[in-house]
């Protein structure tokens, strides 16, 4: 059975006066930690799911006395898919306030984000936790020693997600990541008042597949796609709300040769890049290994900070000049800065950086270290 990271820090706040609020894209486990929460807990635990109709209409009435008979003495309660449900924000704070004892574990999508069911009501009642698609240290024990590089060519292709890592069968991995894009990817997206269109985000999400790794123009992408700016902003900003693409900002202190007003844009999973280009060769084979591995290792960085709870900004760096680096990492007032190479070699740190943030810290991250780097969550020495 595979044991998520963030299993015990859901655990350490699970407590009265406090809901826990587990965040992340559809399929990366939610439910199944939730069960699993469920079994440890046994008799003392009501399992709900806000996908019921019956359990919506319920919850709808909202008085201490109506909450008292559904818990049945129930001091733990558990709810899956809990942005199904109405009014959600206002009935888990009016049940913190009226039992003292009780302990709460919410899951859902981020539609909580999209719609704010959350929002005011639990201010300082909750805490919130997100769910990555599994990260290595979560399943590299599990893999045979001699099968290491053969393993990460095949996270660079078909991703991470649970199932995919479960499954042994190539064709499957395909056909399932292929359904994940066409059934689940954009779901709550679409299911938000006013967004209609899945082909122009689907475009969207393809054009930014193809610039992985590069400055993105936000007027370009209306251009191509046809669709006005403001569109495009709002695409993107949902895209990153249910975990399908995350932004980088450029890094500058006001230097006037550093660029920092366009983003870079990756993808939370490589499998959902590569699913939407209908592209699963091998990384041998293809043009765009470079993109797949920087691609790769930022989206497992941010996935082992986040389920270490270690806070950091993460930027990339750039100059009008062309002098860059992939990633620079600033936290505890240290700037740790990392170029990702898929190959072996070996590049300079950018004069102007060095002479620009002496007191930095630089790393080539190559197939060969960087496993130590993710897994131990260390700063880039």
């Amino acid at each position: 059975m595979l044991i998520r990271s963030i299993e015990e820090r859901m655990l350490a706040n699970l407590r009265p006066g406090k809901a826990v609020i587990l965040l992340g894209a559809r399929r990366t486990g939610k439910t199944f930690l939730l069960k699993k929460l469920a079994g440890q807990f046994g008799p003392d635990c009501l399992f709900i799911n806000g996908e019921d109709v019956s359990v919506q209409e319920i919850l709808q009435r909202r008085t201490k006395a109506n909450y008292e008979s559904f818990l049945e003495g129930k001091n733990i309660l558990l709810i899956d898919e809990a942005q199904k449900i109405d009014n959600i924000g206002l009935i888990l704070k009016l049940m913190i306030d009226s039992f003292e004892n009780l302990k709460i574990v919410a899951t859902g999508s981020s539609a909580f984000d999209l719609t704010g069911r959350l929002g005011e009501p639990l201010t300082g009642r909750s805490t919130h936790i997100k769910l990555f698609p599994l990260a290595e240290d979560e399943y590299i024990d599990r893999i045979d020693f001699t099968q290491i590089n053969d393993r990460l060519n095949e996270r660079l292709i078909f991703g991470s997600y649970p199932e995919v890592f479960l499954t042994e069968s190539i064709s499957a991995k395909e056909d399932y990541l292929r359904d994940l894009v066409n059934s689940y990817l954009l779901k709550d997206i679409l299911e938000f008042d006013g967004i209609k269109n899945s082909g122009k985000i689907k475009n969207l999400l393809r054009l930014l597949a193809f610039q992985t790794g590069s400055t993105v123009s936000v007027n370009e992408l209306g251009t191509q796609l046809g669709i006005a700016r403001n569109t495009v902003e709002r695409y993107l900003e949902l895209l990153e709300k249910v975990f399908v693409i995350f932004r980088l900002e450029g890094f500058s202190r006001n230097l006037r040769k550093e660029i920092s007003k366009n983003s870079k844009w990756y993808f939370v999973d490589n499998g959902i890049r590569n699913a939407l280009n209908a592209d699963f060769k091998r990384p041998e084979l293809r043009s765009d290994t470079g993109m797949l591995w920087e691609n790769y290792i930022i989206s497992e960085r941010i996935k082992s900070l986040s389920n270490k709870n270690i806070h950091a900004n993460l930027y990339f760096w750039r100059t009008y000049d062309r002098q860059e680096i992939d990633l620079i990492e600033e936290r505890d007032g240290i700037l740790n800065a990392a170029e990702f190479k898929a190959g072996n070699s070996k590049p300079k740190i950018p004069k102007l950086f060095l002479e620009t943030y002496p007191d930095s810290v630089f790393r080539t991250i190559t197939p060969d270290n960087y496993r130590q780097w993710l897994v131990g969550g260390e700063t880039v020495k």
